[in-house]
């Protein structure tokens, strides 16, 4: 038996591993899809046509509250189910069951972003040079787009669920280098508008979903009929569901309130460098999405069986890996903000005007990717009272903030509240999860997971910062912000337990293969 369970966990562990880095591979590999090529998009379209790109954006992430939960429901009972015995046939109903119910959905918000597209472009979208005619025409093209990307993330979910993220990282790495260069392409060989941009994105869209739906049925284990529509499954999912929908509608609120007042208030140009300076500090979830993906099957599939120990474990590996992540990216970019933004854009105009903005808005991502594990332990309990009402309470206080500092700040003053936002978060958010689950470990998750790491990064990059104070030429800089960022990652590391230990294991074995030599 023992040999068994260590056998069992041998191979858990090198599971997890695979799927952490085929996730990390996909994720590292569409996030530097668009720091290729929105520069170029931008330079091919205009500042003003990248805005509108932005309220594609925007509109996606309003409209996925109707997601209902179901994407977050199939994550979860397929990693739940897939350690049961006997329960292919139901696997297989469940995805049938959720599929028609999510088309139904994606198909309904399609229509309705078409439906809207004339009082949008009319009297919502402040447009200068492009003409109301172009800019209705643009979304009638998302509606299409969204009706077939919304679907596509159902699926994925399932394929997570199942531990499938080496095959749909795959598929996420062919579209989305395709998706990114042939848009290039169209836009420099063909036509340079918004609406030739568009097309391509409907076709990829479409490309995308059927290969991933495909994969998703492939995937599934064996049965003897094929899987149906069956109505009494909801029942059993439905307070999961209701709960996951309910926190999706309330974060969607959270994260996209910013950009629809600010899309009102700001003209499009300045909309654009908003939305810029966004996608380059949000690109921080690239790094700790990948991890999120594989850790919660596992963290439910381990609820499931009841091993508190793996669990704990597990959890503590989970939050400081995270804390490795994402802080030593965040802290140095928010002190080289400007920098890193000339680099990439190599435009001053554009760095001035983004920088501070990425600066706060980055560590506000930070904040929200520590949350992670403890949000995915909530949800392997099925415990989704906590998050929901988290979450409602977060919107009933930052609706009136996000206004005022937006009113009198305009673009820093949305920074600042999704900063103060996420700061909440930490400091009430974990100790009340805490009260019910791993009770013993709050101080663990704060001193050990967060504080050491965080004091560890700010101290090496802000020295750094010091040192780097002088205009160099671009080769120079980026030298020098390679330099202060690798040194920052790895005193990060070394100030932690987990990565401190793998790392002393590598130098081992690295010795030891020399000394043999």
């Amino acid at each position: 038996m023992t040999e068994k369970t260590t056998t069992g966990t041998i191979h858990i562990a090198h599971s997890l591993k695979k799927n952490i880095t085929a996730n990390f591979a996909g994720t590292i590999w569409q996030a530097l899809m668009g720091i290729l090529f929105i520069p170029l998009y931008i330079k091919f379209l205009g500042i003003e046509s990248w805005g509108l790109i932005g309220i594609f954006a925007t509109l996606q992430g309003i409209f996925s509250l109707l997601d209902l939960g179901l994407t977050g429901t199939l994550n979860r009972e397929l990693a739940r189910l897939s350690v049961l015995p006997q329960k292919e046939q139901e696997m297989r109903n469940l995805v049938r069951t959720l599929e028609i119910l999510y088309w139904s959905v994606a198909a309904f918000v399609g229509i309705a972003i078409i439906a809207l597209s004339p009082f949008i472009a009319g009297y919502w979208i402040k447009s200068g040079s492009l003409s109301s005619a172009t800019v209705e025409q643009a979304l009638v093209f998302m509606g299409i787009i969204t009706a077939f990307q919304m679907p596509g993330g159902f699926y994925s979910g399932g394929l997570m669920g199942l531990q499938k993220q080496v095959k749909l990282n795959g598929i996420n790495i062919g579209v989305s280098t395709v998706r990114g260069a042939g848009a290039v392409l169209i836009l420099w060989l063909i036509s340079p508008t918004i609406q030739a941009f568009f097309l391509w994105q409907i076709l990829t869209s479409i490309v995308s979903v059927f290969l991933i739906g495909y994969s998703l049925w492939h995937a599934l284990p064996v049965s003897d009929t094929k899987g149906v529509f069956q109505k009494v499954l909801l029942h059993g999912v439905w307070r999961f569901a209701a709960g996951m929908s309910g926190i999706t509608i309330l974060g969607i609120v959270l994260t996209q309130l910013d950009k629809i007042i600010l899309s009102k208030m700001l003209t499009l140009e300045m909309f654009g460098y908003y939305m810029l300076a966004g996608v380059v500090a949000m690109s921080l979830g690239r790094l700790f999405t990948p991890v999120f993906y594989s850790i919660y099957p596992r963290l439910t599939q381990l609820v499931s069986i009841n091993n508190q120990e793996e669990l704990i474990r597990l959890y503590h590996k989970s939050c400081q890996f995270f804390a490795v992540l994402i802080l030593p990216a965040a802290i140095v970019l928010s002190f080289f903000s400007y920098e890193v933004i000339l680099l990439w854009t190599q435009n001053p105009v554009t760095a001035e005007k983004t920088h501070l903005i990425v600066s706060i808005m980055i560590f506000g991502t930070a904040l929200n990717g520590l949350v992670n594990p403890p949000y995915a332990l909530q949800l392997a309990y099925g415990w989704t009272k906590l998050p929901f009402y988290v979450n409602l309470v977060s919107v009933v206080l930052f609706v009136p903030l996000i206004i005022l500092l937006a009113t009198y700040f305009g673009a820093i003053g949305g920074a600042i509240a999704w900063l103060v936002l996420n700061m909440g978060f930490i400091l009430v958010w974990i100790p009340v999860m805490h009260q019910r689950l791993l009770r013993t470990e709050q101080w663990r998750w704060y001193w050990q997971d967060v504080f050491v790491p965080l004091i560890t990064g700010v101290v090496v990059a802000g020295i750094g910062r010091l040192i780097v104070n002088q205009p160099y030429s671009q080769m120079m800089m980026v030298l020098e912000l390679c330099c202060v960022s690798v040194i920052t990652l790895g005193m990060t590391a070394l100030s932690m337990p987990v990565t401190r230990a793998w790392m002393f294991e590598q130098a081992a074995k690295i010795s030891f293969g020399q000394h043999k030599r």
